[in-house]
């Protein structure tokens, strides 16, 4: 059975339909390339599978179950986390909390945790001392161990962009949504990217499914690739086939309107 599994999608947005009968799987254990032009529906997809957009038509199963009816704040809870394209952190908050965030997100907190929190309950502060090492874990693995104590503010972006990512990693999800996580690295930053997410996705057993431009990173880390046009899905493969997908080819560089047949 597939991790996920994108059936029928159609979303519309009044009288622009964002996504037109989209269905593709994303296998267990793998990563997974998601491109297109701008205006493709890649982000849109993120958004739905986030649950942040409703949809006219079709399902989104995960783990054989439909997330449709599932509130954006319980996704991350279900085994899905995810990056965004402008990095999403708490600004006054330490690099080490921010992680903690990520950590704490995958449990149902309710009044009772923050009474037992403020009494300093036995349960309470094994459950926090343990948060603490994992998220010590995390930023040690992502070589952030020297900031952890530093507000997030202020960082080079590319160090922000590991922080947001090691959020996502310490709520320990079963697939990882990654939105233009190339977007504003430098050439070397983005070679060393690439090497990185190969090692997350087998350290962490965690699936990725990764939205990106950078087209070599895409074809370098990815097992299959879906391609969005217009909001349809236009091609589905191993980067090889993709490459050479007239479909694509048409798509990125217009060969009709360069005279091709």
């Amino acid at each position: 059975m597939p991790l996920l599994e994108v059936r029928d999608l159609r979303v519309r947005f009044g009288g622009i339909i964002a996504l037109d009968s989209v269905s593709f799987d994303v296998p267990d254990d793998a990563i997974v390339g998601l491109i297109g032009p701008n205006g493709a529906g890649k982000t849109t997809l993120f958004n739905v599978i986030s649950r942040f957009y409703p949809v006219e038509r079709g399902d989104l199963v995960f783990r054989g179950e439909s997330l449709l009816h599932e509130r954006s704040q319980n996704i991350i809870r279900r085994g899905i986390a995810r990056t965004f394209q402008n990095v999403e952190l708490w600004p006054r908050m330490t690099v080490l909390d921010n992680v903690l965030a990520g950590y704490h997100s995958r449990f149902h907190t309710d009044y009772l945790h923050f009474v037992r929190a403020g009494l300093r309950l036995p349960g309470t502060r094994h459950m926090e001392t343990e948060a603490r090492d994992k998220a010590l874990e995390i930023l040690r693995y992502m070589g952030l161990e020297r900031v952890a104590g530093h507000p997030a503010r202020g960082h080079p972006f590319g160090v922000l962009k590991k922080i947001e990512l090691a959020r996502a990693l310490a709520s320990a999800p079963s697939l990882l949504l990654l939105d233009e996580p190339a977007g504003g690295l430098t050439h070397e930053e983005v070679d060393r990217l690439a090497g990185q997410l190969r090692q997350i996705h087998a350290d962490f057993k965690v699936t990725l499914l990764i939205v990106e431009h950078h087209m070599n990173l895409v074809m370098r880390v990815s097992d299959r690739v879906v391609v969005l046009d217009f909001g349809r899905l236009i091609a589905e493969g191993t980067p090889r086939e993709v490459q050479t997908d007239a479909r694509v080819i048409e798509a990125y560089l217009g060969t009709q309107q360069n005279g091709a047949p």
